[in-house]
């Protein structure tokens, strides 16, 4: 079986899994308690997780975190001379200090580590001769490999950094994720008791996406990385979804394979949609087709919704009024978020957008973008649709930091369910009518600030 075909695997044999230790899983942001004896037995450790534990294969050598660049030793397959893995701890309680002046980076949300190399102002020989330089410049040569067979073999990087648990800076470590070197830099940096310059490298690592494996690695996977009987493309059968389309790809495919914590906050889109033949679907359809093409009733409706959601976490949330048909320059309704009280209270002016939309239509991040170019500071959006958002949409939302709530087709339908069974014995009809008919709520061209004045 060809590499290329390998990496496309989605289902691991059986006959792979019994020839390996399938031993635990190294979770992203999970603290694990590292020991200095190194007892692999108990699963726990003072409440934390047995770093020894989850890394065990039985009669093979320990995986070490006892310096910052810790590289497995080689193991001679048929093909080439392969490295397991090579794992890296940042102590960050070192940065700034005489023998360690440089600071690594870690942007966790964003996939991406800034991690420097191990020479330092005392360090004798050649820039890049130190073992952990060397060993994550050998790497960083088969990270750059060009083909899929050649990155087949490349070194997975584990990062950690060190973190404090009752007061101790030593003994526990949190797991960040799994890398791939993009860039490796030389540098000259100032350090020890006389402040001399030294050269030493920095290297620019990707978080890859480990969201098919619910933000886990698996340890059968490095350890049949260590088994010298398993072909490169064997062992890929192991390795996360998100690593195997690497070697498929490239550096090429990073952009999508990076590890994003924006995606952990994106709703899909079939998720956002009512599933045929439920009563969310029905109450939906009967909403669309009450509304459609009465614009400024369903702002009406759009405007209760949003201030049900507002109120649900526990706010102050207070109704203000219908913006007019022409001219709302992006905004239909406009509300008050009260937080807190007195002196330790403020109060957020609230712009909403509303549309009835088919119920397969797709909000994109250009609509999102017009109502948050309205906002000014201390104001909050709030976007009603009897659609969907696009996955691009809520992502740019996230990662954009936009101070909006997006409310799609089936929130609606169910907030609007729950007010029916709430004050009319569940009938949907009456409930719409009411908030039409019976709830005063002002149309005008007021400035939104002056809800701040009510």
């Amino acid at each position: 079986m060809s590499v290329l075909a390998t990496t496309v695997m989605e289902i691991v044999r059986p006959d792979l899994l019994r020839r390996v230790h399938v031993g635990g899983q190294l979770r992203v942001g999970q603290v694990y308690r590292y020991a200095s004896g190194k007892d692999p037995k108990p699963a726990t450790l003072e409440g934390y997780p047995n770093f020894h534990h989850v890394t065990h294969s039985p009669d093979r050598a320990r995986a070490l975190l006892e310096a910052g660049i810790n590289g497995m030793a080689k193991v001679r397959t048929a093909a080439s001379d392969r490295r397991p893995a090579i794992f890296i701890r940042s102590s960050p309680w070192k940065a700034g200090s005489e023998q360690t002046p440089w600071h690594d980076v870690f942007d966790m949300d964003n996939g991406h580590v800034r991690y420097f190399g191990d020479h330092k102002a005392t360090t004798t020989v050649t820039p890049g001769r130190t073992t952990g330089n060397a060993a994550l410049l050998d790497a960083f040569t088969g990270h750059q490999g060009h083909t899929p067979e050649e990155r087949a073999a490349a070194v997975p990087l584990l990062l950690f950094r060190a973190v404090s648990r009752s007061g101790k800076v030593k003994g526990h470590v949190e797991f960040c994720g799994l890398g791939v070197i993009e860039r490796a830099e030389r540098l000259v940096q100032w350090g020890g008791s006389d402040h001399a310059t030294f050269t030493n490298y920095v290297y620019d690592i990707a978080l890859i996406d480990l969201t098919a494996e619910d933000d886990t690695v698996a340890w059968a996977w490095i350890d049949s990385r260590r088994d010298k009987s398993l072909a490169d493309a064997q062992t890929l059968e192991l390795a996360p979804r998100a690593w195997r389309e690497w070697v498929k790809h490239g550096h090429s495919a990073l952009p999508r394979l990076r590890r994003r914590v924006a995606r952990a906050k994106v709703t899909k889109v079939p998720e956002q949609r009512a599933k045929p033949g439920t009563v969310e679907a029905k109450d939906l359809e009967l909403i669309y087709k009450h509304f459609d093409g009465r614009k400024h009733d369903f702002e009406a409706v759009a405007s209760a919704v949003a201030a049900r959601v507002l109120r649900g976490a526990g706010n102050s949330y207070v109704e203000g009024w219908l913006t007019r048909r022409s001219g709302d320059g992006g905004a239909d309704f406009v509300g008050r978020l009260d937080i807190g009280s007195g002196l330790a209270g403020t109060s957020l002016v609230v712009l909403g957008q509303a549309k009835c939309v088919k119920l397969d239509n797709l909000v994109t991040a250009e609509q999102i973008a017009r109502v948050v170019a309205r906002l000014r500071r201390g104001w909050i959006g709030v976007y009603v649709t009897t659609g969907a958002y696009s996955v691009p949409a809520q992502t740019e939302m996230v990662e954009d930091q936009y101070p909006i709530v997006l409310i799609n087709g089936l929130e609606l339908a169910r907030e609007l369910r729950s007010m029916a069974r709430d004050d009319h014995g569940g009938d949907l009809e009456a409930c719409l009518d009411h908030i039409l008919t019976q709830r005063e709520i002002a149309i005008t061209n007021r400035r939104p600030e002056e809800i701040l004045l009510e």
